[in-house]
């Protein structure tokens, strides 16, 4: 799942941007949110047939597909907001006699491009049996107004080349949030009115502006996050909800990132051990990464390397942090970690530099950096500090150095970000569990560093009506990379109350790359 496996200083800014903030002086203040968190009442949403997205790179399913805009108030708590709209592409069923009842896809992010995850969707057969809907979430690629922030992807571009937490590197990340937040509040753009609420609100209407009685959920991701919160607040018309990788609304925090880290990197090297020719090849691998990570945090290696699909050699940094946050994003993938890592360690960091250079070349404009901070920065940031991160890096990983542990996994800098960004404090709204009756499947996998594991657990224990899958050896979004899980999703979808989830027992993690000493 290339498409994923993102650079870590890239997924810096495009994941999430916890911190708590003070209002600038003189800045416009948006109308308090509902208590309840639900919008006040608009005028009705509309959907307005149109042409499918045209992605660079085209996608053969949107060929055959209905596509349109719905068109939504910006800000449902504000009388007189301006009409958004938001792309819509509806994936037709390969069966010949589909279910009635659709399947909505809620993506990842909060930020990404909904419309690349169609390939991958399709071909877990999510549309085999019923119409696929996708619909970019506010704010998204193909959205009108689209809060992408090329600033942001430049600056991607170059922190390759600079110290994963350096102070040049922060300096000028800040400098393309600040522009970035400049240029799109100039263009009329209410920051506040893109939060998980509003998203949720954005599907619901979709659901009657389309005239469907009822459909189904799928989530990942922050898209979990959202499908549970749209659960909450607008249970009506939902039939069933999957949720994959699962991002719990009443627990993300931004020291909250460090647990799943850790849960995930403990989880592929505990799996290595179980493998007896991985675990005589690699004996101690959390070992071999605490001394990678403070021998390169002490001593950077700064070389010029190829990016993995060519061109010139790029300047390239490989700290500490820049080494974990390689890590998380799964580049190397977890089967080659063990090998990356020892590699590393006997003095050759080609696997990570190249992985490290590949962030020098970004699909600029593509990700919607703007959705992503208006969401975290209201929604994760607020009640905690930076002492409470580096408590939590020191739980997650004694030993390390505290210039690794004081910047959470994939979100450096984000206490100044959020300063900068400006929207409000939304935090008692959106952290509120989900209690439901309503049949859900809860997917996992063990290899995941976003989102771990154990965190579903809490989340089915709310869900009354749901069913639980670990999957063993598979990382972050796990439907797209194990049959297994397509097979256990479609069995929901058909039999929502008494899914097979068979094929689950007796899995195990696939082998690990063991390279010759």
């Amino acid at each position: 799942m290339p498409k994923h496996s993102i650079h870590a200083m890239a997924a810096a800014a495009a994941l999430v941007c916890l911190a708590a903030f003070v209002p600038p002086r003189g800045s416009a203040t948006p109308p308090p949110v509902q208590p309840t968190g639900q919008p006040s009442p608009v005028a009705p949403s509309r959907f307005a047939p149109g042409p499918c997205p045209k992605p660079p790179e085209p996608i053969e399913a949107l060929s055959g597909a209905r596509c349109g805009f719905l068109e939504v108030p910006e800000n449902r708590s504000r009388a007189g907001s301006r009409t958004i709209k938001l792309a819509v592409a509806r994936i037709p069923a390969t069966s010949a006699k589909p279910a009635a009842d659709p399947l909505v896809f809620m993506a990842g992010g909060p930020g990404a491009d909904t419309i690349d995850d169609i390939p991958f969707l399709v071909d877990s057969g999510l549309n085999k049996d019923r119409e696929l809907i996708v619909m970019a979430q506010r704010g998204n690629l193909y959205d009108r107004p689209d809060l992408a922030c090329p600033e942001i992807d430049r600056f991607n571009e170059k922190a390759v080349g600079l110290g994963y937490d350096a102070q040049e590197a922060q300096q000028l990340f800040l400098k393309a949030v600040k522009d970035c937040r400049d240029r799109l509040t100039a263009g009329g753009v209410d920051l506040s009115a893109y939060n998980t609420t509003e998203n949720a609100a954005d599907f619901a209407d979709l659901r009657k502006a389309l005239g469907i009685p009822r459909w189904n959920v799928y989530g990942y991701s922050y898209g979990s996050n959202l499908a549970l919160t749209y659960l909450r607040l607008h249970p009506e018309g939902i039939r069933s909800v999957a949720i994959d990788s699962v991002t719990p609304p009443q627990a993300v925090t931004l020291p909250w990132t460090w647990g799943s880290t850790a849960e995930g990197i403990r989880n592929i090297f505990a799996a290595c051990a179980a493998q007896p020719a991985c675990k005589d090849r690699y004996p101690d691998l959390p070992r071999t990464l605490t001394e990678q990570v403070r021998k390169l945090e002490a001593r950077p290696l700064t070389l010029d390397v190829t990016p993995p699909d060519g061109g010139k050699p790029v300047r390239t940094v490989l700290d500490g942090g820049a080494l974990l946050n390689l890590v998380v994003a799964f580049t190397p993938r977890p089967k080659d970690l063990p090998a990356a890592l020892d590699e590393l360690s006997r003095g050759n960091p080609e696997r990570f530099a190249k992985a490290r250079a590949a962030g020098s070349v970004q699909k600029v404009g593509a990700f919607a950096h703007g959705l992503t901070n208006s969401i975290a920065c209201s929604e994760w940031a607020p009640g905690h500090t930076e002492p409470d991160v580096l408590q939590a890096g020191r739980k997650a990983f004694p030993g390390w150095p505290d210039t690794v542990l004081a910047q959470v996994p994939q979100l450096p800098f984000q206490y100044a970000a959020c300063g900068m960004w400006n929207v409000p404090d939304r935090a008692a709204v959106q952290r509120v569990a989900t209690v439901s009756s309503v049949p859900a499947l809860v997917v996992s996998g063990t290899f995941d560093v976003k989102t771990g594991a154990s965190w579903a657990a809490g989340v089915a224990r709310d869900l009354s009506g749901s069913t639980a899958v670990q999957v063993p050896g598979i990382g972050h979004w796990v439907v797209p990379q194990s049959p297994c899980a397509q097979s256990v999703l479609a069995s929901f979808l058909a039999r929502p109350t008494a899914p097979d989830t068979g094929c689950v027992d007796g899995l195990e993690p696939g082998p690990f790359t063991i390279v010759p000493q």
